[in-house]
């Protein structure tokens, strides 16, 4: 069974149901897209409210309220598709748990205002505890974002600098990986050697951010 960990106030608890054409009225959709509200989401809860009103503490102007929504999937796959036409809908910051037959998992996007952009999640039955206390909603929304992002990352003094040396290491990974496919698909020699040189540079430079931290 899932359990709901989260400990927040009796006030802050909504646990209210969206129809999944609600987010359709709210945007144009094609029609792949509703396919996949369709096909991928059994239903979505909106679970908590986290606001001055609700936990007593204090909004800034890019955090007026944090919402929890549950969303229990179809199958263990989680649709960021969907996601981003939530987010563009829901002009607050979002914390997502997806439940799927007894599994959990858990996402969050890096938002301001209805931009989405960026999504961090945990694997499916990762344990996760979060902390929703802070001296106002933007420092407890940040909190919750670093819950996702390796603790090694997170000896940078500011958060903006734990995300960008976060997307930093992530996209020198990708691009780590996509080198080492294209290497082991390549038949030129002389190509295959400048990839590899190239590979080479990049982990290098991945080396040094991570032993920078």
């Amino acid at each position: 069974m899932v359990n709901d960990n989260f400990k927040l106030p009796r006030a802050a608890f909504v646990n209210k149901f969206i129809p999944k054409n609600k987010f359709y009225e709210k945007a144009a959709l094609s029609a792949n897209l509703q396919k996949e509200f369709v096909d991928k989401i059994q239903k979505i809860t909106w679970k908590y409210k986290l606001a001055e009103s609700t936990v007593g503490i204090t909004k800034t102007d890019k955090v007026i309220e944090i919402q929890i929504f549950e969303i229990e999937l179809k199958e263990q796959v989680i649709p960021k598709n969907v996601l981003k036409v939530i987010d563009k809908a829901i002009p607050y910051q979002i914390l997502y748990r997806f439940t799927c037959k007894g599994n959990e998992a858990y996402g969050i996007t890096l938002k301001e205002n209805k931009n989405a952009e960026n999504y961090y999640f945990t694997e499916w039955n990762e344990k996760k505890i979060f902390d929703f206390t802070g001296i106002d909603l933007e420092k407890v929304y940040q909190k919750i974002v670093k819950t996702f992002i390796p603790s090694e990352v997170q000896t940078k003094s500011s958060f903006n600098e734990i995300i960008d040396t976060d997307n930093k290491i992530k996209a020198l990974e990708n691009e780590i990986d996509t080198l080492g496919s294209r290497i082991l698909k390549e038949k030129q020699f002389n190509r295959k050697v400048e990839l590899n040189k190239i590979l080479l540079e990049r982990k290098n430079y991945l080396k040094k951010i991570k032993e920078e931290l």
